[in-house]
């Protein structure tokens, strides 16, 4: 609507400098020493949401960092969306790989460059200006609630139990999401599915000290060495998960869901250029798109033990340590994944060395209906933004969307704006300015097609 483009050319420049003002501030949920910073944020949030127009704003104490909840109700017989979002970000080290201030963004080439500028201050900020332009326009046409939190970034700890306890407060038609990212604005996209996750952490211990490698070596078991052996037996030959009933409850995709997976453009030459790698490796049979949305995967995020300090060290290890993660899919249950995985492990553990595991994370999986009204309303309002309708794509991970959906009872939708390079979790984080304005148009069009969508109540 002409009517919004006006507004929005029009204040521009103090919007990026709000965003600005969040991105400055180093939210960082993982570390102990930003508590003071979170909270800082949170309550920014809360201001922002007032300007914009929302008629109630609240922070609620968790367990953890707070939650931030907003709403404008203009008619209670009218559709509500549910918008989520996270103030908190990742730790930005390594700081010498950036280009400029994590926390100080700068715009180069029409890029905001900071950590948060993506994930997820710079989309969420998307959806406080759709409702303040929505506002200050009088095109209003569904009641909208914030549900913005400060511990995605370490797993959602506490978002379940604010759900949980807080029914009759979210209660809505549907929920909004961006977090994600979309192929290009010449190929949109949604993001209908989510793997989940599963997180452990391990430790091996053989003797009851380190050893001399010349004296011991050949005669007692190396904590490492039988660390690599258990890994190595995750996969199969043909990089399959090789762990026992692992695939059982796994959801076969349809050939149909493939074929439309298959028209998302993928060019295997850049994607290997960009990654600084010469071959693509995965499981056999599927395509890289496949391999990262519909299938599981099982990847050692972290390995150590023994000496790894400058020079020769000789040394037979007491210990060894890994942290593993597993990508799920939908009908995977987290809790059965983690048995399943620490089975395995226990099962390829030899006499002589003891395991110790400790489970860190479980994250269900999650499939957006297509046939929903929030999936055909986000489908639409990106169609009506960039003149083309959006490939449906699974990727990521994270259990948001079943959190909401086992709390609340309705639908998400992932309609996200940034691009998988815009090196979330990364060194020089960026969103491009045009992928800011473009989602704020697409999100306002999104409330007016929800609404026509839905019968009123």
């Amino acid at each position: 609507m002409q009517i919004w483009k006006e507004y929005l050319d029009n204040n521009k420049d103090r919007f990026i400098a709000e965003l600005f003002s969040l991105l400055r501030i180093p939210s960082i949920s993982a570390k102990s020493e930003h508590i003071a910073h979170m909270k800082e944020c949170s309550e920014k949030i809360k201001f922002y949401l007032l300007e914009a127009g929302a008629d109630k704003v609240e922070i609620y104490q968790t367990a953890g960092f707070p939650v931030v909840y907003g709403e404008k109700i203009i008619d209670a017989s009218l559709p509500t969306v549910l918008v989520y979002g996270h103030y908190d970000v990742q730790p930005a080290e390594p700081f010498e790989l950036w280009n400029s201030d994590p926390f100080e963004p700068v715009i180069v080439d029409d890029k905001i460059f900071a950590r948060g500028s993506c994930d997820d201050k710079g989309q969420l900020y998307m959806h406080i200006k759709a409702l303040e332009i929505l506002l200050k326009t009088n095109t209003l046409s569904s009641n909208i609630k914030f549900c913005i939190e400060g511990e995605e970034e370490i797993g959602s700890p506490n978002l379940e139990s604010f759900i949980n306890a807080n029914k009759n407060l979210l209660k809505a038609d549907a929920v909004l999401i961006s977090d994600s990212a979309m192929i290009s604005f010449e190929t949109p996209s949604i993001d209908i599915g989510q793997r989940g996750l599963v997180y452990i952490e391990l430790e091996l211990t053989g003797p009851n000290r380190d050893l001399h490698s010349g004296i011991y070596g050949g005669a007692v078991a190396n904590p490492i060495n039988i660390l690599s052996k258990m890994i190595a037996s995750l996969h199969d030959e043909n990089n399959r998960i090789a762990i026992p009933g692992f695939y059982d409850d796994v959801l076969v995709s349809s050939a149909e869901e493939r074929e439309k997976l298959a028209l998302a453009p993928f060019n295997e030459a850049a994607y290997r250029e960009e990654l600084g790698i010469t071959n693509l490796y995965g499981e056999k049979d599927f395509s890289t798109n496949e391999r990262t949305g519909i299938r599981p995967s099982i990847d050692v995020n972290g390995i150590w033990g023994g000496y790894t300090g400058e020079g020769a060290k000789t040394v037979l290890p007491a210990k060894a340590f890994a942290k593993i993660s597993v990508r799920t899919v939908p009908n995977q249950q987290s809790k059965d994944i983690t048995a399943l995985l620490i089975n395995h492990l226990r099962d390829n553990l030899p006499d002589g060395v003891t395991l110790k595991t400790q489970s860190r994370l479980g994250i269900e999986p999650y499939l957006t209906p297509v046939e929903s009204n929030v999936y055909k309303a986000a489908a639409k309002a990106i169609e009506t933004s960039f003149g083309k309708t959006p490939v449906p794509v699974r990727c990521g991970g994270g259990g948001i969307p079943y959190l909401f959906e086992n709390g609340l009872g309705i639908h998400v939708v992932f309609m996200g704006f940034g691009f998988d390079n815009d090196n979330i979790h990364s060194p020089n984080e960026k969103f491009g300015l045009e992928n800011f304005y473009k989602g704020i148009e697409t999100i306002m069009h999104f409330h007016k097609i929800f609404k026509d969508l839905n019968v009123t109540k």
